[in-house]
């Protein structure tokens, strides 16, 4: 906190001297205004602000003369908004618009009564002549907001207009989800059945694999998941339990069998991992189980998902005793000489107790090399911090290998070259022998700690990093260089106000197309205290345009996720239900699947009393399920207008095929623009 402060001191020091030989003046031509849903639109200028930097320590709250301009805005409802709320809904939507000569980057942000940031607008990109972002928040509270006008990267002092609009309309008895934008991808939620028993019967259960009383399914927290390209089947890990699935798009909606495919050296686990080495770089579609045992792990893994497994080495050594990841693809060029008949390199990588280790198998698997050190950290008070810039602490993330061989394992706790805290990648281009640290510059570690954050290479070799900021908020940056530059991080949570966020994953198909799964509720405060009060639901963001603008969804919008508090601090808190982190995987078509633990089931779903801290335990559940993609774009534009090979284009209740995002604005229904069959 203490470096955060002295940059911002520093940057407003900086900033408030350039206004001064600029002579820019900072004031908006009316300092403040109200709004209410009988007055109509309210509109002001903004003073001109320039200069700024796209790392943004919270310029907006503090909002420094000359970098940024304030307005004063007084939100009237019709009835105070813990009583109005109950039966009516409301939105204040703000069109902030300017003009620039050069590249400009400005960003709107509303700040709340209770201090609750948000913004920037959308889309929040860079650009030369009319610039807009739109900033809509929903159900706002009364009082004062303060509006403000940043100058993100504006090299000429520009000033900007705003216009305001506040509409209320009555709540529905039944609260639908917010409406999506064009072209939003839709999915279907599959929740694994219960064991099957005298009365029950496969498929509409799981038959546990001979000598498990189990198939684990209500143990599913931090699960994994793959698809076989070949077959199609997909495998989501819960606890030792690796569970396999059918899906059946020949009927609609899909139907979904279950099969407890567990291996049978999954025998102890103090943390499972589950990876697929699928077609998407040319990968053989071998399925790994990983039980983590000590300094080493129970890997095993199938070719014939999973109705055979082979036991294998486990991991090279030295390695860790916590939070490992199994992952793999092409390797880098030159390949290494002892690289024997499996196409692909295979990674293990763990944190240990002053560092983390990766090795590498050049086998398929079977056997692994030496472990070589990623980083090294300290532990303070308990805490695993970085040592020194170019070092990391705390948990990393998954290991993903891109098309050319580059391996990358993020980590939300990194040092930069300024020994700043941020969010980065330990990066390796001569597979696995040497690593280097690679920070996000414009994103903040989450005090006390947040969940790991994940990274995906595109077929062209673009890297996609999501993570919780320290903020709270998603938030995903772009890099062609490897994690050498980064573009401006984009806030994947705006359009549904989110103001925390756990567990990101992504993942990315074609070099200009990703997704962006994540938890997110719209609630402030602190998600690790038991009588936190956020109801979190899954969120999926997709971006077709390599990172400019990414269109959100929320994937679980009649089912929360979770209701209170979720623990990432290890242990055997109440709300450690989830564990650490979900998963997500792309199938051959580019149909998009997330692996998640649903920690509110039966009657949690509707009923707003029940919570993970103290219960009960349909509150503090941890259920495996897939989120499967069923409408909108997938990650591959080859497969686009034929929704993900089956050429119907009516998965979403006989409509056309409609793709579109809010840039493009096509939409869906009766007049939307049909593509393919």
């Amino acid at each position: 906190m203490l470096r955060i402060a002295a940059l911002r001191t520093a940057l407003v020091s900086s900033v408030f001297s350039w206004v001064l030989l600029a002579g820019v003046a900072y004031a908006a031509t009316a300092p403040s205004g109200t709004i209410s849903s009988n007055a109509g639109a309210l509109s002001w200028d903004f003073a001109a602000v320039g200069g700024g930097t796209v790392v943004n320590e919270g310029v907006q709250d503090i909002c420094p003369p000359g970098i940024c301009d304030n307005y004063d805005l007084t939100v009237v409802l019709p009835a105070p908004a813990t009583t109005f709320y109950q039966t009516m809904t409301a939105k204040l939507t703000i069109t902030y618009t300017w003009t620039s000569t050069v590249p400009t980057d400005l960003d709107l942000f509303a700040i709340s009564p209770k201090g609750a940031d948000h913004g920037p607008g959308a889309p929040d990109v860079t650009s030369t002549g009319p610039g807009e972002e739109v900033l809509t928040v929903t159900d706002p509270v009364d009082g004062v907001w303060h509006i403000r006008s940043v100058a993100s990267l504006a090299p000429v002092p520009t000033a900007a207009h705003a216009v305001v609009t506040l509409t209320v309309a009555p709540r529905p008895t039944v609260p639908p989800p917010p409406p999506p934008s064009p072209g939003v991808p839709a999915f279907v939620n599959y929740p694994a059945p219960p064991d099957c028993s005298g009365t029950q019967q496969p498929p509409s259960c799981i038959q546990p694999l001979a000598g498990s009383t189990t198939a684990g399914e209500h143990g599913a927290g931090e699960p994994s998941i793959g698809v076989n390209w070949t077959t199609g089947k997909t495998f989501i890990q819960a606890g030792n339990h690796t569970l396999r699935v059918t899906f059946n798009d020949a009927v609609k909606p899909a139907t979904a069998f279950w099969e407890d495919k567990r291996s049978p050296f999954a025998i102890a686990s103090l943390d499972p991992i589950l990876f697929t080495d699928n077609g998407q770089f040319g990968g053989p579609n071998r399925t790994f189980s990983s039980q983590l045992n000590g300094v080493t792990s129970e890997l095993s893994f199938t070719d014939d998902d999973g109705n055979t497994w082979s036991p294998t080495q486990g991991s090279g050594q030295p390695a860790g005793v916590d939070h490992q990841t199994v992952g793999g693809g092409p390797f880098a060029a030159p390949a290494p000489l002892t690289q024997l008949s499996y196409p692909h390199a295979i990674y293990y990588c763990s944190q240990d107790i002053a560092t983390a280790f990766c090795s590498r198998s050049d086998d398929g698997g079977s056997t692994f090399g030496p472990g070589i050190p990623l980083y090294t950290f300290t532990t303070y008070n308990g805490v695993d911090l970085p040592v020194a810039p170019g070092t990391c602490g705390g948990l990393h993330g998954h290991i993903r290998v891109a098309p050319d061989g580059t391996a990358y394992v993020p980590n939300e706790n990194c040092s930069d070259p300024s020994g700043v805290s941020r969010p980065g990648v330990a990066v390796s281009t001569d597979n696995g022998m040497s690593w280097v640290v690679r920070t996000v510059p414009d994103g903040t570690t989450l005090a006390p700690g947040g969940s790991d954050p994940s990274v995906a290479a595109g077929a062209d070799n673009t890297i996609y990093l999501g993570y919780v900021n320290g903020d709270g908020h998603p938030k995903i940056a772009v890099s062609h260089d490897r994690g050498l530059h980064w573009s401006k991080s984009q806030d994947a949570g705006t359009a549904f106000g989110i103001q925390n966020a756990e567990f990101t994953e992504v993942i990315a198909g074609d070099g200009n197309r990703a997704a962006f799964a994540f938890l997110g509720t719209p609630t402030m405060g602190d998600t690790q205290s038991a009588d936190f009060t956020g109801v979190w639901h899954l969120y999926v963001s997709y971006t077709y345009d390599g990172g400019t603008t990414w269109t959100t969804a929320d994937a679980t919008p009649a089912d929360p996720v979770q209701r209170g508090c979720i623990w990432n601090g290890g242990g055997s808190n109440p709300c450690r239900n989830l564990l650490d982190f979900n998963d997500i995987t792309v199938d051959k078509y580019g149909r998009v699947l997330v692996g998640y633990a649903d920690g509110c089931t039966g009657s949690c779903v509707s009923d707003p009393t029940q919570n993970a801290s103290s219960g009960p335990a349909s509150a503090q559940d941890a259920l495996a399920t897939i989120a499967r993609q069923v409408g909108g774009r997938g990650l591959f534009a080859a497969f686009d207008g034929t929704q993900f090979s089956t050429k119907s284009g009516d998965d979403e209740g006989g409509g056309e095929v409609c793709e579109g995002d809010a840039a493009t604005g096509v939409h869906g229904g009766p007049d939307c623009n049909k593509h393919g069959d």
